[in-house]
């Protein structure tokens, strides 16, 4: 039997790290990417230092995935960045940044891994998954984060599109939106934001990765193929 092909962004460190290291450990090949050089050792692990938001880098690794393994099966966007800023004092160049990674980059990656999944699915009815990284900051409409929580609103409405676009391929496309998880990407942000942000949820705690790798392993079950353009907030908060 043929090992499953995934790729996810951003696999240095924080989630994206951990899941790289999850699905190894289940033989699946692996192909990471992020700005600066690999963190992981594996024999199934191939690594690629780009900007997602660099559209000749992106279109590069994946036809070089595609050339070297023959098939893309799942797509994990999970590379993003975050600031939190009071819109009177967020620099042009903050939103800029945050639009590039989390919106051109996740853009970027659909759409040259949808090509490659579309090729296939004309050989194969083996379904084919992308999950994409929302954000609870866009239901709770949270203060400071005006500029991430925009950039994560682009991304659940392109996930929704898309599903439309992509279903006649066999492709599903959801998306998971996590609570805050005790990552690089919040530990400048204040323990009272954090608090407060906390209480606002149904269930008052961080999310840990097994609650996001527990919804990204639904959304990609192979059972799951009726199940696209959904978004799922972790921590009991409504979209």
């Amino acid at each position: 039997m043929s090992k499953i092909i995934i790729i996810i962004t951003g696999t240095r460190k924080g989630i994206g790290k951990d899941l790289a290291e999850y699905y190894l450990s289940k033989d699946f090949i692996v192909c990471g990417c992020s700005r600066g050089e690999s963190s992981i050792t594996h024999s199934n692990y191939k690594h690629f230092c780009l900007d997602v938001s660099d559209e000749l880098a992106v279109v590069s690794m994946v036809r070089s995935v595609k050339k070297e393994f023959g098939s893309i099966d799942i797509l994990l966007n999970n590379a993003g960045i975050a600031s939190m800023n009071h819109i009177l004092t967020t620099p042009y160049k903050t939103m800029q940044n945050i639009f590039a990674t989390n919106v051109f980059g996740s853009f970027l990656f659909v759409r040259e891994v949808a090509k490659v999944m579309a090729q296939d699915s004309k050989k194969t009815k083996n379904p084919k998954r992308i999950v994409n990284f929302a954000t609870v900051a866009t239901p709770l409409r949270l203060e400071g984060e005006a500029v991430y929580a925009a950039s994560k609103a682009a991304i659940v409405s392109l996930t929704q599109v898309l599903a439309k676009e992509l279903s006649e391929f066999n492709i599903t496309i959801n998306a998971v939106g996590p609570t805050p998880v005790p990552t690089d990407l919040i530990k400048n942000v204040p323990k009272e934001k954090m608090q407060a942000l906390l209480n606002q949820q149904a269930i008052k705690r961080f999310g840990e990765f097994r609650d996001v790798l527990n919804v990204i392993e639904f959304f990609i079950n192979p059972n799951s193929d009726f199940i696209t353009g959904q978004v799922i907030y972790l921590g009991g908060v409504n979209g």
